[in-house]
């Protein structure tokens, strides 16, 4: 029997390469900028204060009327229509309380309209006022007082100052050299209150007293100036 031999072998330590690992640097990128998102609420309106003139109409007219009748300052009939006789009753308003003369309900003639008390005259019983100063017409009869816009004399035809008494009236139209007197009623010579289609802010006649053709057949119609009445300039 054959002996076996045994050789030892000698086996070498393993050798592995090493393990590479490789480190990425992290990449840097541009941070993303964002501008933020802004909502612009679109711009509230507010209303301005109301302002009514020749034109106007609805129930805030209709409620100015009515407001300008229980002060005394006269319109024909509440119906919501800014006509020119409720024009004229804005314009003697704002007369009487020191306003800017333009016959438009604006917020300073509004509040005033508000604020305000009954007009009244410089003395009681049945007569006619006219107020140079003011250029108002104010017409007392049993107890009633009533207001209205007015233009006087203007420069060089000044109407005169005064105590006097309606003398006579014409129920017509008076052709006169400088112009027409709608149912004229005569105070002072030939001096009158008559109707005209003219009735600015400011004294503009021949000394006679505009008012509208309206206020005029008011007058007549309810006999607020009759022949006799005293009428008081000043």
């Amino acid at each position: 029997m054959v002996p076996v031999t045994t050789v030892p072998v000698t086996v070498g330590p393993t050798t592995e390469a090493p393990t590479t690992t490789t480190t990425v640097p992290p990449t840097t990128a541009a941070p993303t900028t964002t501008a933020p998102t802004t909502t612009t609420a679109p711009p509230t309106t507010v209303p301005g204060p109301p302002t009514y003139r020749s034109g106007a109409e609805g129930p805030e007219v209709a409620a100015l009327q009515e407001r300008l009748l229980a002060l005394g300052f006269w319109v024909p009939v509440v119906d919501g229509d800014y006509g020119s006789v409720t024009q004229q009753a804005v314009m003697a308003f704002q007369k009487h309380a020191g306003l800017s003369r333009d016959g438009i309900a604006g917020p300073a003639t509004l509040a005033a309209l508000d604020a305000a008390g009954p007009v009244a005259a410089r003395e009681g019983g049945d007569h006619v006022e006219l107020d140079l100063e003011r250029q108002l017409l104010i017409v007392v009869r049993g107890g009633r007082t009533l207001a209205f816009n007015t233009s006087t004399g203007t420069t060089g035809w000044r109407t005169p100052p005064g105590r006097f008494t309606v003398q006579r009236e014409i129920d017509g139209v008076r052709e006169a050299p400088l112009g027409d007197l709608y149912r004229p009623k005569y105070f002072n010579a030939g001096i009158a209150v008559h109707g005209s289609p003219s009735i600015p802010g400011r004294p503009a006649s021949h000394g006679c007293a505009r008012v509208h053709d309206r206020v005029m057949d008011l007058l007549w119609a309810d006999g607020l100036m009759p022949v006799g009445t005293p009428v008081w300039v000043y």
